[in-house]
């Protein structure tokens, strides 16, 4: 037994919170004292019982915690469970996931926070004045991220939130007009987080988030949103009234693995980001500091850049497997700072999409993509589709249809010579109103291709519901089919069905003689990789189309 398995069986074992494990199929295979303890079972009488034989609760709260939990995602809400001497308690229930070992399937950890009635609920958990987490239920919330974090391969942030000079506000108009502010607080912060997040009033003007993060990034996302909320301005009982607040930050497990040192941490950065005059955050670790400000220094250019038109956009050819024709490009966006030179879109495409900036560049990108196709052709060079990649914030956009007809309309570019590239993630959601949008550009003549394909969903089943085109397989599996013949599978796989389907197939990623002679064994359409070019400027790109349109291979 390693250390870390060792080490969540004695919290599993330990924890005041009552703990239920269940298998795929939502049936308890495991509990803790605690789950004993608070609902009265016996371990030998809960074992092998569904979850949801538990919940006394009517069947839309049932079909939704049984819909995210399906979903692998996590859920925390109230419901009533049955005791074993028949009491039906009201409980907070949060949900997290694991895969069970030996096998891909994942285990819910059930956490239960044991509440005696709704009395208590109310006084122990809930703050009176403002309806967030009480310390004490913070903590437990707290606990509950630090141990399902490392399963789902996840951080913590902890955020202690501070309002800058609020003792103004109650020396001047009042400890009701204070009163009244943090309640407006309260619901600026429960806005700005998730569900599966946490809001806390610690004590008087102080405030606390948790919550379970990907990267560093996402601390800052929200971190910048309830500074930008706290600035609008307050309108209470005559008064106008404008608010700040310092934000401390503290990474688990980065920062430490206790909570206990977590909240100092988070404490100390806030106290620190008060000295300096408020109305910031700040990171309790000096590297992390560092990084958000450069990530800031980033976003502040990004939007030079735009208003500027920064950007150039270069070309990657697809080439016909059947005669080594160049018959399409991918526009690429790159960044020419001119402080620094070319910056890689691994660099600020991330911060472009946290900040809602994609959108303006990826129209930039559309009518440049456009304008330079329809100038190639009228040079008398063979027509090319063009494909542009379309950002999910993007294609949300309710003038997104309007701006591609402007697009063509402004260029003079045939609908029929821009293929737009979507990824999977895009078509999940409002399938209806996806299907519509889809359909409204495909009646322009405009193709549209499903990007990276292997990466999200990977159903072949739902494209047949959607009016695409284009197919490109991710370039992980081509790059991964040398030494994994399972991939190879995967690909031939992919081009059959997807021929089934009448859709044109690209592979991405090509990169020696072995990947182009398997995909035109196995009849791919288009590839497009550095086998055959780099991604090109566009007068690189306009004298291969002239001089070199035919490649050996």
């Amino acid at each position: 037994m390693n250390n870390s398995h060792a080490t969540d069986t004695a919290i599993f074992a330990l924890s005041r919170d009552a703990i239920a494990i269940c298998d795929d199929k939502k049936n308890i295979v495991q509990v803790n004292p605690a789950f004993e303890h608070s609902l009265g079972y016996k371990s030998e009488d809960i074992v092998n019982q569904n979850l949801f034989g538990l919940l006394t609760d009517d069947s839309k709260i049932r079909q939704e915690i049984e819909q995210e939990l399906d979903d692998e995602r996590e859920w925390v809400g109230d419901v009533n469970l049955n005791c074993q001497n028949k009491e039906i308690k009201k409980m907070t229930v949060c949900s997290s996931h694991d895969l069970q070992e030996n096998t891909d399937k994942p285990k819910l950890f059930l956490i239960i926070l044991g509440l005696s009635n709704e009395r208590d609920k109310k006084e122990n958990y809930y703050d009176k004045l403002t309806g967030l987490a009480t310390p004490q239920l913070f903590i437990d919330r707290t606990e509950q991220a630090l141990i399902a974090a490392p399963r789902s391969n996840k951080s913590v942030a902890l955020l202690m939130v501070g309002l800058d000079r609020f003792v103004l506000i109650n020396d001047g108009l009042g400890y009701h007009i204070g009163d009244q502010v943090l309640k407006a607080v309260a619901d600026k912060l429960n806005q700005n987080i998730r569900r599966s997040d946490t809001a806390a009033r610690i004590e008087g003007d102080r405030f606390a988030l948790v919550m379970q993060i990907t990267s560093i990034e996402d601390s800052v996302f929200v971190a910048e949103k309830i500074l930008k909320s706290m600035c609008q301005t307050l309108e209470i009982e005559g008064n106008t009234l404008s608010l700040t607040a310092s934000i401390g930050i503290s990474i688990f497990p980065s920062d430490s693995s206790d909570q206990t040192s977590l909240i100092k941490h988070a404490e100390s950065a806030m106290r620190y980001t008060k000295k300096l005059g408020g109305n910031h955050y700040q990171f309790f670790s000096a590297e992390m500091n560092t990084k958000a400000k450069k990530r800031i220094e980033m976003e502040n250019k990004l939007r030079r850049a735009i208003k500027n038109n920064e950007f150039v956009v270069y070309y990657q050819p697809k080439v016909n497997l059947e005669n080594n024709a160049i018959v399409g490009a991918e526009a690429l966006v790159r960044w020419m700072d001119p402080d620094v030179g070319m910056v890689s879109p691994a660099e600020f495409i991330p911060i472009a999409e946290e900040t809602g900036l994609v959108n303006g560049i990826g129209a930039i990108v559309l009518k440049e993509a456009c304008r330079q196709n329809s100038e190639w052709q009228a040079k008398g060079l063979s027509g090319v589709k063009m494909s542009v990649n379309v950002a999910g914030s993007q294609f949300r956009e309710p003038e997104f249809i309007d701006k591609v007809k402007a697009a063509l309309t402004e260029s003079g570019l045939a609908a029929e010579y821009l293929d737009l590239e979507i990824t999977e993630t895009m078509l999940i959601g409002n399938m209806e109103q996806v299907i519509e949008k889809l359909t409204a550009i495909r009646e322009m003549g405009v193709h549209v291709s499903i990007d990276d394909f292997g990466t999200g969903y990977s159903s072949l089943s739902y494209l047949s519901r959607f009016p695409v085109t284009t197919l490109k397989i991710d370039q992980a599996f081509i790059r991964d089919m040398e030494n994994d013949t399972a991939t190879e599978e995967i690909v031939r796989a992919i081009i059959g069905l997807s021929h089934g389907l009448n859709l044109e197939v690209v592979a991405e990623g090509a990169e020696n003689i072995k990947h182009i002679n398997f995909l035109r064994e196995q009849g791919c359409d288009l590839v497009q990789g550095y086998f055959y070019s780099k991604p090109l400027p566009a007068e690189e790109f306009e004298k291969k189309l002239a001089g070199e349109y035919l490649y050996d291979s």
